[in-house]
C-alpha cells in the first residue's frame, strides 16, 4: 500500500516496490542517497522525478526541475525489503491515494538500472568503456538485466523513431502504423516518450488485441539526459535507462529487427544519421536491415527534405538504405515483415542471436559519448574531406548538440549563459543544414506545439 497526503499538485508519499528490486545492500542505499561527486542521488532524483511527471505538457527539463525543486526521495529499509519516501512529488502520479501502477513499475525500473549500471558497468572493472567490444558487451548486459532479451522467439521487434513534437494528423498516422505492425504480430520499441513514440505503441495494442496476443511488448529505451523532456508514456511495459545517448542508440541498433522512422525533428535526424553511419560502414555491407520512413500525405515534403539533405551530405548510397512509404500503413507493415524475414534468415545462416545483433559493426566514433559544450560543437569536422561514415558520425553529434540545447537541462542552462552553439564547416553542407533546420523550425518540429522556439545553434560557413 502507498500512503499519500497532500493537495492535487504536490504529494507526500510512501511507495513499496512491486516485483522489482525489493532488496538493496547497505552500500547500494548509501550510494543512492549520496549527493557527492560519486554518489547517485542527483541522478536517481532526476530520473525518478521525470517518471513521476509523466504526461506533463512541457519538453523543457529545466522547467520541470525548477517547478519541483523541493522534490526529495529517500530509500528506507524494512525487515522485508525497502520502500521509497517522497516529498513534494507530482500529484498526477497518484489516483485516489494510490500511485498509478505503470508509473510505479517505471519508478523501480529506474532504480534497477541506475543501481546495475553503477555497480556492474561503471565501478566493477568488468568493462573497459574505451574499448569498442567492451562497450557493446556493456549494452548487452544492461538489456539482459532489464529482462528484454527474450531468447526463444523469432525476430519480431520494430523500433519506431519519431518526434515528440508532431501534429495531430501525424500522431493519428503513427497509431495506424502501430496498428498494422500489431496485426502482424510485431512488437514495438520506441524512445518511450509522447508523440511519434507513443502513437505506434497505442496502435499496436489494438492490433495485438484483435489477434489475441496477450504478451505484446511495448519497450521504451531512454537515457538520463532526455527522460525529463520525454518521460515514459503510459503504454510502455518494459522500460530501460541506458547510461548515455550513444549506448541508447547502440541498444536500438542491436535490438531492432527493423526500424520505422516517423516525422520528427533534430532528435529523429540524429537517429537517422547514426544508423546510416553504421550501414555505410563497409563491414556492414551484407547486413539486411529494413528501414522505412513513413508519414501521412501531408508529410511527403518533410521526407523529401530529409532525402535531399542526406543525398547532398552522405550521397546516393546512403539514400539507398532508406525506403519511403507515404500514407500507406499497411505497406509499412508488409515491408517490415518481408525485411525481418531476411534478417531472420541472415542470422540463422551465420548462427547469430535473434535477440541481439552481435555481427553489426559499430565503430568507436559512434560509441564514445560526445560531451556537448560550446567548444566541442564548434570543433566538429563538418567538411567533406573524410570518409562518409565519419561525416555521418559528426553530423549526428551536431544534431545531438541541438537536442541538448533544446530540451536537456544542462544544455538549456548553457545556452542561457553563453548563447547559441556554433557549427562550422563546408559551405555546401552548412547550406543544406540551414535549409533543413529552418524547415524544422517553420514546421514547429523543434518544440511542443504552442511553444516559442529560439534557435540554440548558429551556422558559420
Amino acid at each position: 500500500m502507498e500512503e499519500h497526503d497532500s493537495g492535487p499538485d504536490f504529494v507526500e508519499a510512501r511507495v513499496h516496490p512491486r516485483g522489482s528490486l525489493e532488496n538493496l545492500s547497505q552500500e547500494e542505499i548509501a550510494k543512492l542517497l549520496d549527493s557527492g561527486q560519486r554518489g547517485l542521488y542527483p541522478l536517481f532524483r532526476q530520473c525518478a522525478l521525470a517518471v513521476l511527471n509523466s504526461g506533463a505538457e512541457t519538453d523543457n527539463a529545466k522547467e520541470i526541475f525548477d517547478r519541483y525543486r523541493d522534490f526529495e526521495v529517500r530509500i528506507k529499509r524494512q525487515p522485508w525489503g525497502i520502500h521509497l519516501e517522497m516529498h513534494h512529488a507530482p500529484g498526477t502520479a497518484f489516483v485516489d491515494g494510490q500511485m498509478i501502477r505503470g508509473i510505479k513499475e517505471h519508478l523501480f525500473a529506474v532504480l534497477r538500472d541506475i543501481v546495475f549500471t553503477s555497480n556492474e558497468v561503471m565501478d566493477a572493472g568488468r568493462f573497459d568503456l574505451t574499448d569498442s567490444g567492451s562497450i557493446t558487451n556493456a549494452v548487452f548486459h544492461i538489456l539482459r538485466n532489464a529482462q528484454l532479451l527474450e531468447f526463444n522467439t523469432h525476430p519480431n521487434l520494430v523500433v519506431c523513431w519519431g518526434g515528440h513534437s508532431i501534429g495531430n494528423e501525424e500522431y493519428k498516422y503513427s497509431k495506424r502504423v502501430g496498428y498494422e505492425l500489431g496485426l502482424r504480430g510485431l512488437d514495438v520499441c520506441t524512445g518511450c516518450g509522447p508523440g511519434a513514440m507513443k502513437g505506434p505503441m497505442k496502435g499496436a495494442t489494438i492490433g495485438h488485441a484483435k489477434q489475441r496476443i496477450e504478451r505484446g511488448r511495448y519497450i521504451g529505451i531512454t537515457e538520463p539526459g532526455i527522460i525529463a523532456a520525454e518521460p515514459p508514456n503510459p503504454i510502455v511495459n518494459h522500460l530501460v535507462i541506458m547510461p548515455d545517448i550513444e549506448k541508447r542508440l547502440e541498444a536500438f541498433a542491436r535490438f531492432a529487427h527493423g526500424i520505422v522512422v516517423l516525422p520528427g525533428g533534430a532528435g529523429t535526424l540524429e537517429e537517422i544519421l547514426y544508423l546510416l553511419g553504421i550501414l555505410l560502414d563497409p563491414a556492414n555491407r551484407d547486413q539486411p536491415f529494413p528501414v522505412v520512413l513513413t508519414g501521412p500525405r501531408s508529410s511527403a515534403a518533410y521526407f523529401e527534405q530529409i532525402r535531399h539533405f542526406i543525398r547532398g551530405t552522405l550521397g546516393e548510397t546512403a539514400v539507398g538504405h532508406l525506403s519511403i512509404v507515404i500514407d500507406d500503413p499497411a505497406e509499412v507493415g508488409r515491408h517490415m515483415v518481408r525485411g525481418i524475414e531476411a534478417v531472420r534468415e541472415f542470422r540463422r545462416q551465420r548462427k547469430d542471436a535473434y535477440n541481439f545483433n552481435w555481427l553489426l559493426s559499430i565503430r568507436p566514433q559512434f560509441q564514445h559519448p560526445f560531451a556537448v559544450t560550446h567548444p566541442s560543437m564548434r570543433a566538429l569536422d563538418l567538411g567533406r574531406d573524410q570518409p562518409v561514415h565519419e561525416l555521418a558520425a559528426n553530423l549526428r553529434r551536431a544534431f545531438s548538440g541541438i537536442v541538448t540545447g533544446n530540451v536537456k537541462e544542462h544544455g538549456i542552462r548553457a545556452i542561457e549563459q553563453h548563447g547559441p552553439y556554433e557549427l562550422t564547416g563546408d559551405r555546401g553542407i552548412m547550406q543544406l543544414l540551414d535549409q533543413l533546420l529552418a524547415a524544422f523550425v517553420a514546421q514547429g518540429r523543434m518544440k511542443l506545439p504552442g511553444s516559442t522556439y529560439r534557435p540554440v545553434y548558429r551556422l558559420v560557413a
